[in-house]
């Protein structure tokens, strides 16, 4: 297996990283721990949680997750894993009330408030990567990159990297902790599948040339690449966890992971991935992980039979012609989508 480093960090991982938001909701602990047992004695080193997790976010439940995994963790060797959490700030989120109006806050009260939950949780004394979950729009970039650089140098967190951000925000961040002397991001968790190619815009270039790894999530887009779903119906049911809430985000994440377009193209490369004698979740994922700027791609199971689909592509490489057929489909279909 080829194991890949983050940025310029000395964090190497897995291709593939397997992710824990459903650890705590869709899956209970000893489903949690069946998921994590198989995907580590298939090779996988790296784990993504969150402080909100499991999804949806609930103040009841904002931190299971992060406490799955910890005691998941407990009696392994910690060099052996390589653990990423992510700092969400002010009352962490969509679901739990926020202290003020936006998304976050991602100031040093609540970056040095959010490490100590996590490691409190998790039941360990360091974080391999720890990642701004949203970028805060309010709270300057000198204060939330002074603060996670505080984090590294005091040996609680070992590098940094950031989520759902965008080119200038990266750089910009990373233009400030140059300028200080900060630790800066190594990575970028952002969303990146067959059906949303957005990111193969100016982050890739800000990617190839200030060397961030790519984090890619949802890399079967929300499962509609498994072909599971072919109706709106389907697909809301498959966010059904989200129902009682009537947040605009959560419908347009419905919209966007299923249309007239996502339909008809997954169609396409569910034949695609047939004429290559593999299923249409590793065409997915291997889709995902090919690029030289991606680290690792995060994967999300509720099931140890899912993972199967998802180690397929652990060691596959796509062929040209299965590479130039995407990339086909992708053209007729216009995408990036809306």
């Amino acid at each position: 297996m080829e194991y890949r480093y983050i940025g310029r960090s000395g964090l190497r991982v897995s291709p593939i990283c397997l992710g824990t938001m459903t650890f705590g909701s869709m899956c209970d602990k000893k489903a949690s721990f069946a998921i994590m047992d198989k995907a580590y004695d298939a090779g996988i080193n790296f784990f993504d949680t969150a402080e909100v997790y499991p999804v949806p976010p609930r103040a009841e439940t904002v931190g299971i997750t992060e406490e799955i995994v910890g005691e998941w963790m407990q009696g392994r060797n910690r060099d052996s894993l390589i653990i990423a959490t992510k700092v969400a700030g002010a009352a962490s989120g969509w679901f739990v009330p926020p202290v003020r109006g936006g998304l976050t806050a991602i100031d040093a009260h609540h970056i040095i408030k959010g490490v100590e939950g996590s490691l409190r949780r998790l039941k360990c004394d360091y974080i391999d990567l720890y990642q701004m979950h949203w970028p805060d729009s309010i709270v300057p970039k000198e204060e939330s990159m002074e603060a996670f650089d505080k984090l590294v140098h005091s040996g609680k967190v070992r590098y940094l990297g950031t989520s759902n951000d965008t080119a200038y925000g990266t750089t910009k961040a990373n233009m400030i902790s140059e300028y200080h002397g900060y630790k800066r991001f190594e990575s970028v968790q952002n969303n990146f599948s067959l059906l949303n190619r957005r990111f193969l815009d100016d982050m890739v270039e800000m990617c190839t040339k200030e060397k961030v790894s790519l984090l890619p999530y949802s890399p079967m887009a929300g499962g509609v690449l498994t072909g599971k779903y072919n109706t709106r119906d389907d697909v809301a049911g498959r966010f059904s966890i989200y129902a009682k809430d009537p947040d605009a985000r959560i419908q347009a994440m419905v919209s966007r992971f299923l249309n007239t377009k996502t339909l008809a193209s997954t169609a396409r490369y569910m034949d695609i991935a047939a004429e290559a004698g593999i299923s249409s979740a590793t065409l997915a994922v291997a889709w995902s992980k090919q690029f030289d700027f991606v680290a690792s791609t995060i994967i999300g199971v509720t099931s140890t039979a899912q993972l199967e689909d998802a180690l397929a592509a652990m060691d596959l490489e796509l062929s040209e012609d299965v590479l130039r057929k995407c990339d086909e489909v992708h053209s007729e279909f216009l995408y990036p989508m809306g």
